[in-house]
């Protein structure tokens, strides 16, 4: 089988490695507070740009804050060749906002007022280190401010010199009419969509990103988990090829698409290691078409949108 392609040109003129890393883990329980170990969270960040990871992905609500302190910390004065992304408009209450549990409801609220929007750019800027975030990315569509204005600021802040690119993340997806009327506001170069190879929810929202040379950068793409458990449909497939579970599963991202731009996180320096094999890893059609198989009777998990009262 051909080798999948390795790098991304984002944007048009910011060339990264498709196996990046996504900086959520590197705060306290709940994703609420420092981490218990910030020396390990220095390591493993240092340890990924050694691996060659040049894109990190990160967010205001991720501690808050702390993760943005942290890769400050750990990697500043940045790499010339290496892109921060973080992205702002979402709210934290507490640290259990995001935890998961059986009869609760995750608390995803988004706020996109400009004047909100403009702060926490504002914030992030100060707190990497940095005079202009390379990708910006709107965290959640807010459902009561129009979206015209929610970007609308992000472009004047492009303008003004502070963003270079502007995405969109979404909670669970951002679906392709929202892209549509995203793109007659700014210049969308990444979506940010729950997506892995046992939810493909949002396959079309991939197919348009493939289209307009838009990045697909899949959060949870291991299915939070679920698919590198001990009975995991990924821990099966596996057993036959040779790899780890979570090398099967981003080796399935990077395949299916060459506008994925994985974004796997983790604490632990080994996990790491092994998942930057994962671009080595190449199987033939007959494989694939297997492993996807196996997967497609398992449903991971996907939080739920919840606005309380």
């Amino acid at each position: 089988m051909t080798a999948t392609p390795t790098t991304f040109s984002l944007g048009g003129d910011l060339t990264v490695n498709r196996l990046g890393y996504g900086a959520l883990h590197l705060t306290g329980p709940g994703f609420w507070g420092p981490p218990k170990d910030p020396d390990q969270a220095v390591r493993v960040l240092r340890r990924a740009v050694e691996l060659g990871v040049n894109f990190i992905d990160t967010a205001d609500s991720y501690g808050p804050d702390y993760s943005e302190q942290i890769i400050r910390k750990a990697l500043h004065p940045y790499p010339e060749n290496l892109v921060i992304a973080t992205k702002g408009g979402m709210l934290r209450s507490g640290p259990r906002d995001w935890v998961r549990e059986e009869g609760r409801a995750e608390y995803i609220v988004a706020l996109g007022r400009p004047e909100y929007l403009r702060q926490q750019v504002e914030l992030s800027l100060h707190k990497l280190g940095l005079e202009r975030i390379d990708l910006y990315q709107l965290h959640r569509i807010d459902p009561v401010v129009p979206l015209a204005d929610q970007l609308g600021e992000l472009v004047r802040l492009q303008e003004e010199g502070k963003i270079r690119h502007i995405g969109l993340s979404g909670q669970p997806e951002v679906t392709v009419e929202q892209l549509t009327e995203a793109r007659s506001y700014a210049d969308i170069v990444a979506v940010e969509n729950l997506y892995n190879i046992a939810d493909r929810t949002g396959e079309a929202a991939l197919t348009y990103a493939e289209e307009q040379d838009i990045a697909f950068i899949p959060w949870f793409p291991l299915g939070h988990g679920d698919l590198v458990a001990p009975s995991g449909a990924l821990t099966e497939a596996a057993k036959n090829v040779g790899a780890t579970p979570a090398q099967v599963g981003l080796a399935w991202l990077l395949h299916h698409s060459p506008n994925t731009l994985l974004i796997p996180g983790t604490t632990s320096i080994h996990h790491l290691e092994e998942n930057a094999k994962a671009v080595d890893l190449i199987l033939d059609a007959d494989q694939w078409a297997e492993i996807e198989e196996r997967c497609s009777q398992e449903t991971p998990y996907r939080p739920t949108v919840h606005t309380p009262a």
